[in-house]
């Protein structure tokens, strides 16, 4: 066969190559899924009137909502070097580098060769002849070229595998940068929490240390009877044995936040997290609009991460399906020999080769046929991942909306009780100063007080907590009628 119809051949073959993919194409699997989430107010579904698909749109920076400059700085430090993330990243580096392996799978292999020999054979050989030189120069260059052409599209199908590994790679890595903001929103809730509910318990406890010291004086006068200085005692005791829990739950807080962060041994010992705004002063973010659209889950990275590794299951099928078929390779070489290096680039020291081969697996015991069943098991089980994560989607969601929802009817409650407290701790040590009320009554209102004091900064920790819930539920933020997040 001459080279020209040589590299004719190859182009018929490279021309078909396009044109013909084993295994099954992708389709995304057909889900039931509500068009709007339910009403906030009522936890209803919303009529049909009221569903309106563009009203909810992605907001990056949800986190800014909470309008506290020290929380955006936590985040974006933890962005840079929180030790999960930064693992993400190497993952999602190590896909993309797997994703040029495969497609360099569809290329030809070029090498370059060159050979220098300076060689003797032996005169008692029986190949050596007399009159001949036994020791001669071999010189060589050449290029060498093998493909294996896509016929069947097994490489393409690994390619098409490869990219939707990529994708699920990247979109892991915005699932852990999510769960990270919203691990550091929570840890930064709950540390100003503590710190109020620290504030609180001290300020508690010096208050029933003066009473204390007052209550001694009077018992030493014979003003106020036993009964009544142990009373106190006790209820100073319990206030120091509350504060040294609160303590250790806020110490154990700056901990697992300096870890969220990304600091360094050092600075996790020696620089406790900066504090900014007060737990009763960060703002919570509007309500989800009602009617905001369930696809707004579709931003979800790891539902999309479950879907493209759906995708990449779907294609290694494609590949095992292709062991049933030949491989179809060419390989060839062009270059020059010669015994000297001024005749090596001359036409008649002139080398080349071409050659076509095919290779058809004819006994495996059932290898091919397992490896496509096996392929197959994994797409199935891909599949019911994808699904299960869907479901879950959902659940946290709808979670997320009913606790917004209750946190904030707690919240509105417990401040409630802390007003009516406050008032009756008024009344009650008025009552006391005139001796119309015993000092039991009023120790009962003191501690009633201190139980709703820590009761509503827990509230309002639940209720911002519930917030960065939702955002990651939802993927991200929203811009809505309610305002931007």
């Amino acid at each position: 066969m001459t080279p020209n119809r040589i590299v004719t051949s190859t182009l018929i073959a490279m021309l078909l190559s396009g044109c013909m993919t084993v295994g099954p194409d992708y389709r995304r699997p057909e889900i039931d899924t509500p068009e709007a989430w339910p009403d906030q107010r009522s936890g209803a579904p919303p009529p049909s009137q009221d569903i309106t698909p563009s009203r909810g749109s992605a907001s990056p920076m949800w986190w800014r909502g909470y309008n506290d400059p020290v929380l955006d700085a936590m985040i974006e430090e933890a962005l840079a070097h929180n030790a999960d993330l930064r693992l993400a990243i190497a993952r999602l580096d190590e896909a993309r580098a797997t994703l040029g392996l495969a497609r360099a799978d569809q290329l030809p292999i070029v090498s370059a060769d060159g050979h220098v020999s300076h060689n003797r054979i032996s005169e008692r050989s029986p190949t050596f002849f007399p009159g001949i030189a036994p020791s001669y120069k071999d010189q060589d260059v050449s290029l060498n070229a093998s493909w294996e052409i896509d016929f069947w599209g097994k490489y393409r199908r690994a390619t098409e595998a490869a990219r939707a590994e990529l994708l699920s790679a990247q979109f892991n890595r915005d699932a852990v940068q999510l769960t990270l903001i919203a691990d550091v929103a929570r840890g930064y809730f709950n540390l100003r929490s503590l710190d109020a509910q620290v504030a609180v318990a001290r300020r508690t406890l010096s208050t029933r240390l003066a009473s204390l010291a007052l209550q001694r004086k009077r018992f030493e006068a014979g003003v106020a009877s036993e009964l009544e200085l142990r009373q106190i005692e006790a209820e100073t005791a319990a206030a120091q044995g509350l504060l040294p829990s609160l303590e250790r739950q806020l110490a154990q807080q700056e901990n697992a936040l300096s870890v969220l962060l990304g600091l360094s041994p050092r600075a996790i010992v020696g620089s406790p997290p900066e504090r900014g705004a007060a737990i009763e002063a960060l703002t919570v973010p509007p309500a989800v609009p009602a009617g905001l659209p369930s696809d707004l889950l579709e931003r979800r990275p790891d539902l999309r991460e479950a879907e493209q590794r759906l995708i990449a299951a779907n294609a290694r099928i494609g590949v095992a399906k292709a062991a049933y078929y030949p491989s179809i390779s060419l390989t060839g070489f062009f270059g020059s020999e010669s015994a000297t290096l001024a005749d090596l680039f001359t036409s008649p020291a002139r080398i080349w080769q071409y050659s076509a081969s095919v290779a058809q697996t004819v006994f495996s015991g059932g290898r091919a046929g397992s490896q496509v069943e096996a392929a197959q098991a994994r797409q199935q089980q891909a599949l019911a991942l994808y699904q299960s994560a869907i479901q879950n989607a959902f659940r946290d969601t709808l979670d997320a909306l009913v606790a917004q929802r209750k946190a904030r009817e707690t919240l509105e409650a417990e401040q409630a009780r802390v007003t009516a407290l406050s008032s009756a701790l008024e009344l009650a040590q008025m009552r006391y100063d005139n001796g119309v009320a015993s000092q039991l009554d009023l120790l009962d209102t003191e501690r009633g007080l201190l139980d709703a004091e820590l009761n509503r900064i827990e509230a309002q920790r639940a209720q911002l907590a519930a917030t960065a819930d939702l955002f990651k539920a939802l993927g991200g933020g929203w811009i809505g009628g309610g305002g931007s997040q």
